[in-house]
């Protein structure tokens, strides 16, 4: 019985054992099997991280928004939807709106630079005809010169889904959000949901409006002012500046003065100028003629010619 030395075994011992002619060694295979199986190995077990669209990430993480959503505002039966996200795929990419807090976009492709962004941040509501009806989201990731936004409209629906996704405009969106919570007729009025004193206010403007005291534009205006301090509608950047200018030539009323009495003494110091000239009334006239870009010839008065008003001596001779 031939017995073979296998502590110098290696894997091409089994490699040339299972090429030759030397007859079954079933001890030999099991053998190479053990070898095999003891090997050790490296098994990559972390996904592909290349890119921002790794499906094994969570997305939400991976984006960085610009500036933190508003407070929660509108009407108070639609805060239940705070805190939730829908999602709505479309072609090859998905949205999630997520009431009171962002809107993003992502592309659903295992390219390494698919892409994914935020479309909007909650801004401020969307009031017309004094109802709520739909709430802006602003302040997205860039595009060129600007930022992504996205206007979400509210509409009765059996269940809570983003039904439709379109783009009017490049980089602004507008989508469509059913919800059972908005079939009532008044369930988007704004005045049911401001506090009392500014219940007031609105009475006071309507009042106002009825007494033709204020003007159509007038009654826009002071509703819209209601609307800011209620925190439905955020101040633009023109009414910043036009607070700012206020507030600028306010804290600068006393240079205002001095600039007032130094242009003053200027003006006397001018008058003085003129009352000690003496000017020949014909050249004058001519003067302020070509001063006011005049034909001088129709300009030209004649000495012995008496001009309607003057009240001086009159030379008929």
């Amino acid at each position: 019985m031939h017995r073979a030395d296998t502590s110098g075994l290696g894997g091409d011992t089994c490699v040339s054992a299972a090429g030759s002619n030397m007859g079954p060694w079933p001890w030999l295979l099991l053998y190479c099997v053990y070898y095999v199986a003891a090997t050790k190995m490296k098994i990559v077990e972390e996904p592909n991280t290349f890119g921002l669209n790794n499906p094994f990430l969570s997305q939400t993480n991976k984006l960085q928004r610009k500036m933190d959503p508003s407070p929660i505002s509108g009407p108070s039966h639609l805060f239940r939807l705070s805190g939730k996200c829908f999602n709505f795929i479309e072609s090859t990419y998905k949205y999630e709106f997520c009431p009171f807090h962002n809107i993003t976009q992502h592309e659903q492709s295992f390219r390494w630079n698919a892409y994914s962004g935020i479309l909007g941040i909650w801004h401020e509501w969307e009031i017309e005809n004094n109802t709520f009806s739909g709430m802006w989201m602003r302040e997205g990731d860039s595009c060129g010169t600007k930022n992504r936004q996205t206007k979400v409209l509210l509409v009765c629906g059996k269940n809570n889904k983003l039904a439709k996704v379109s783009e009017p405009s490049t980089c602004v969106y507008s989508m469509t959000f059913e919800t059972p919570l908005v079939c009532h007729p008044h369930s988007l009025l704004v005045y049911p949901t401001l506090p009392e004193s500014l219940q007031v206010k609105w009475d006071e403007v309507e009042q106002s409006l009825y007494d033709e005291l204020i003007t159509d534009q007038g009654y826009r205006k002071s509703l819209q002012d209601i609307f800011k301090e209620a925190g439905y509608l955020k101040s633009t950047s023109d009414d910043k500046k036009e607070n700012e200018t206020e507030i600028k030539g306010f804290d600068l009323l006393e240079t205002c003065n001095v600039a007032y009495k130094d242009l003053n003494k200027e003006v006397k110091r001018l008058q003085k100028i003129l009352d000690s000239m003496s000017y020949d009334k014909k050249a004058l006239s001519q003067e302020t003629a070509l001063l006011l870009g005049l034909n001088t010839s129709t300009a030209k008065v004649e000495a012995k010619d008496h001009l309607r008003g003057d009240t001086g001596d009159r030379n008929d001779r």
